[in-house]
């Protein structure tokens, strides 16, 4: 019997737990952090990023097997020193005390105030996941140290060379005792999940969110859940056709579909399916002339998930869906360096397929028609709430018919994916697609402990004599204020 990895799990639950008591000591010992601090440790993460940009780069190059530099610039270091930076610029406004009115507004004019004060919560738990593994630690990392926290960092398993790396480079930067990494795999990460936090960020798959959710119960740690889901696409018939089809296979291309907001699948007017797919294989063309060789196309991260995004595939084509292989140099894929899949329309499937019943997490796109708005709105509403919502059309009515009568996440409008980059606006999931949501001053109040704060009049006024007893006139006087409508 090995028990080797039972004695290194042992040994990675105890240093974690080491390292949680000094991060909560530390932070205690240390109060909430001056403004000049958290700029300061702003300031280190930024530093980091922009030092390591090259290393960055090679290490999501080596995990993916093939990934464009440009896609790892953009979505990884790019995204992640927009919210740092959001952070440094808005920080002195975000920390200042908000003032509220008292009840009853008497109280106030005679002298007694009300505010919120945001306090750090102490220790935030970071589980980043594989796709975008320096955006999703980094991103909510900005909302962490913006709100005076410390943090522990629990790195993806399936991006090992990134992992480690961001463990290097913060370990540089950071003492322990302000930021921990921990890599490793699902015992590392199921010991993680069970620290006492006094937060706890996860951002992943819904399967395994239940059983984050579940470790952290037990010590009824809050929780922020970034997931996913099926994330539709509402075609309209007023849209632009060809730009909605560049925009919509752009989204469903980068990092080769495995993004949690990737549209997942599309409704179109039955009438324009033949316009849609037209104008979808011309984008694919005009973006990938070819997709075996072209480093621009990521590869899929591990054979696990290219067999499962191959297996959908092959079952939608056994129950009878058109399959539809957008592979503009006809390359055979069957022998590869790396694990590509050219984007796929799926056209009608149905709900037995595996396609429609899993979030896809690669370059398939399903394509089901209607007849009229209210179907595509009633498909929507028939399935799990999801995390993005997209619409496409210059109908300012059926938009605004399209956004009232759904519940997502986030919508874009005209594009997909887009919100996630408003640093001003809240980004979250509802339902099965999360919990809580971060960004800009969003996120600093998600990692704050909200803290009210009366303040009572100085002198014993007439008013707060007449509320103790022995109870007379004056408590009468207020009750039948209050009983008024």
């Amino acid at each position: 019997m090995n028990v080797a990895p039972k004695i290194e799990q042992a040994n990675g639950q105890e240093r974690m737990a080491g390292v949680l008591l000094r991060q909560k000591a530390a932070n205690i010992g240390e109060g909430a952090p001056s403004l000049e601090t958290r700029i300061g440790r702003l300031d280190r993460a930024i530093g980091v990023l922009i030092k390591n940009e090259t290393a960055i780069v090679n290490a999501l190059t080596q995990d993916f097997g093939s990934r464009a530099p440009a896609v790892s610039g953009i979505t990884d270091i790019g995204a992640s020193l927009g919210p740092l930076k959001h952070a440094k610029a808005h920080l002195k406004a975000w920390i200042k005390p908000e003032k509220r009115k008292t009840t009853p507004a008497l109280l106030g004019l005679l002298g007694a105030k009300a505010e919120v004060q945001f306090q750090p919560k102490g220790v935030i738990g970071i589980i980043s996941p594989w796709n975008f593994p320096v955006n999703l630690t980094f991103a909510p990392l900005a909302g962490v140290l913006a709100a005076g926290n410390r943090a522990m960092i629990k790195p993806s398993e399936f991006t090992p060379a990134t992992s480690d790396l961001m463990k290097q480079m913060l370990s540089e930067a950071f003492d322990e005792d302000e930021i921990a990494v921990f890599p490793g795999g699902p015992e590392v990460g199921q010991a993680f999940s069970a620290l006492a936090f006094d937060h706890l960020v996860f951002t992943g798959a819904t399967s395994i969110a239940r059983h984050v959710m579940k470790a952290a119960s037990t010590n009824l740690v809050p929780l922020t859940l970034e997931l996913g889901g099926k994330s539709p696409v509402i075609l309209g018939r007023s849209a632009d056709y060809a730009t909605s089809a560049a925009r919509i296979m752009a989204g469903k291309t980068m990092n080769a579909g495995q993004i949690c907001l990737a549209p997942d699948y599309l409704l179109a007017p039955a009438d324009q399916l033949e316009t849609f797919v037209k104008a979808a294989t011309a984008a694919v063309h005009a973006m990938f002339p070819t997709i075996k060789d072209n480093p621009d196309y990521t590869a899929v991260i591990a054979e696990r998930h290219f067999e499962r995004i191959k297996g959908y595939v092959d079952d939608a084509r056994a129950k009878g869906a058109e399959i539809i292989e957008i592979n503009p140099a006809a390359e055979d894929f069957s022998q590869q360096e790396h694990r590509k899949i050219p984007p796929t329309l799926i056209i009608n499937p149905t709900e037995e397929m595996q396609v429609m019943q899993e979030e896809i997490f690669g370059p398939l796109l399903p394509v089901l028609t209607y007849k009229n708005v209210d179907e595509a709105i009633a498909y929507v509403n028939a399935h799990d709430r999801p995390l993005g919502l997209y619409y496409f059309g210059a109908d300012a009515a059926e938009e605004a018919k399209v956004l009232s009568q759904t519940t997502s996440g986030g919508v874009t409008v005209n594009d997909v994916i887009f919100h996630i980059a408003m640093e001003d606006l809240p980004f979250g999931g509802v339902g099965p697609s999360g919990m809580g949501s971060y960004h800009g001053v969003d996120g600093f109040r998600e990692f704050s402990h909200r803290k009210s704060i009366y303040r009572q009049l100085k002198k014993d006024l007439g008013p707060m004599k007449a509320l103790r007893p022995p109870y007379g006139a004056g408590v009468k006087k207020f009750l039948a204020g209050q009983l008024k409508p």
